[in-house]
């Protein structure tokens, strides 16, 4: 039997049995699978719209930003027509942590060692948390969605997002950030078929202290798919909407 050069056999080796980093991953939980908003009757008044009914404590630069808004929901709502909301007035992306106001259920892929990919069906946004030990990479500088990587504190997936421009808003009530909003979101299944996030919106420059949210996901069946949804195309936005807020069956 021919002998096989080391650094050979070290490149089969590898590619033959999991690294480190992927024997690792074998034991966190597995997130994958597509996801719907779970909505509880004391928040279904502000869902959609804002993540609590209370308001959160602004600087002034946050009020100021907050009173130039024109959102149409909530109760200083405008018409659509008269509305300045970056969505609703020129089809921007959403940004975090506002794309999980948008009723349309979330998909979660996990690629053990590397990374968890998050697809918001909501105009095909995508995030990359990468849990392989990599450090933040601004030199892009600011975007829409931000920058995010990812830890395992035992069964729970930490996810610390920076990096983001200031051209989104909060929530749908038109509640500001600045390019200093720091997003630490919590991913735990605390059952089977339940995903639990607990989201730290946390930016000195708009609030006067960090600020908590929860939401919860229920499991879909396997046979669900998330749908293409395009902010341009306004007859099959509005359709989606109706569809995706209905509730699970």
């Amino acid at each position: 039997m021919p002998r096989i050069p080391t650094l050979a056999l070290l490149l089969l080796l590898s590619l033959a049995t999991p690294g480190t980093a992927f024997a690792q991953a074998a034991s966190t939980p597995d997130f994958s699978g597509v996801w719907g908003a779970i909505v509880s009757p004391e928040m279904r008044p502000y869902y959609l719209a804002g993540f609590q009914a209370s308001e959160p404590s602004m600087t002034p630069w946050g009020e100021a930003k907050y009173k130039e808004a024109r959102p149409s929901f909530g109760p200083r709502a405008v018409p659509v027509e008269q509305t300045n909301d970056p969505v609703y007035n020129g089809c921007a992306p959403p940004g975090l942590p506002r794309a999980y106001l948008h009723p349309f259920p979330i998909q979660l892929v996990d690629v053990p060692g590397r990374e968890v990919i998050i697809l918001y069906e909501y105009d095909h946004l995508v995030r990359h948390v990468y849990t392989d030990g990599r450090l933040h990479d601004t030199s892009t500088g600011p975007t829409w969605m931000g920058d995010s990587i990812g830890r395992w504190e035992g069964d729970t997936l930490v996810v610390d997002t920076i990096g983001f421009n200031d051209k989104t808003w909060v929530d749908r009530l038109g509640h500001p950030h600045s390019e200093e909003l720091h997003l630490v979101e919590r991913f735990r299944r605390i059952d089977e078929k339940t995903l639990q996030i607990d989201m730290t919106i946390d930016d000195p420059k708009a609030y006067t202290k960090p600020w908590t949210v929860q939401l919860r996901y229920a499991l879909r069946p396997p046979e669900w798919r998330i749908l293409e949804l395009v902010c341009e195309d306004d007859a099959s936005f509005a359709d989606f909407e109706k569809i995706a807020a209905a509730p699970a069956k």
